[in-house]
């Protein structure tokens, strides 16, 4: 048997402002879709702002509904946005916050595994890394570089191509 390990590279900045004027525009966008996100039964408010390839910004907000597993993350409801508005252009990178007024969000929360997998799912063909920058309402800001960095031995669907 041979052991491996996999480790993920992230970096961090104390302020927002510490980031290029466009990534500091997309972190602040994403908190801002915090407010329309529709979250009666979580009181968990996600946000998401996505920039594309062409410079066009795409948003969303997390959508849940009674039935729970009908509802739909801010992440993947801005990344479908985007992939059904601008078929085919680059997602270069995304921001994503979230905010409470149930529990303290204390540190920037990460994507859910779905979310992980899709985003990973358009990078992998678009064949070009997705940056992610993930906040709260302030504070610190987590910098993941790729998508692939969030889900290491990702399925990639080659297995699903017919013959």
């Amino acid at each position: 048997m041979i052991r491996k390990e996999l480790r993920l590279h992230f970096s961090e900045v104390d302020d927002v402002r510490s980031l290029p004027e466009d990534e500091q525009h997309l972190v602040e966008l994403a908190r801002e879709m915090c407010s329309n996100a529709y979250a009666p039964y979580s009181a968990f408010y996600v946000g998401a702002a996505i920039i594309l390839e062409n410079g066009e910004i795409v948003t969303g907000s997390n959508q849940e509904n009674g039935a729970y597993p009908s509802g739909l993350c801010a992440e993947r409801v801005a990344a479908f946005a985007a992939s059904s508005i601008f078929p085919g252009v680059a997602m270069t990178k995304i921001a994503v916050s979230a905010r409470s007024n149930r529990v303290k969000v204390e540190d920037p929360v990460s994507p859910c595994g779905a979310c992980r997998q899709v985003l990973f799912e358009y990078e992998n063909t678009q064949k070009a890394p997705m940056k992610m920058l993930l906040s709260k309402e302030d504070g610190k800001v987590v910098i993941i570089e790729k998508i692939q960095d969030l889900l290491p031995l990702s399925f990639t669907g080659n297995g699903l191509k017919r013959i």
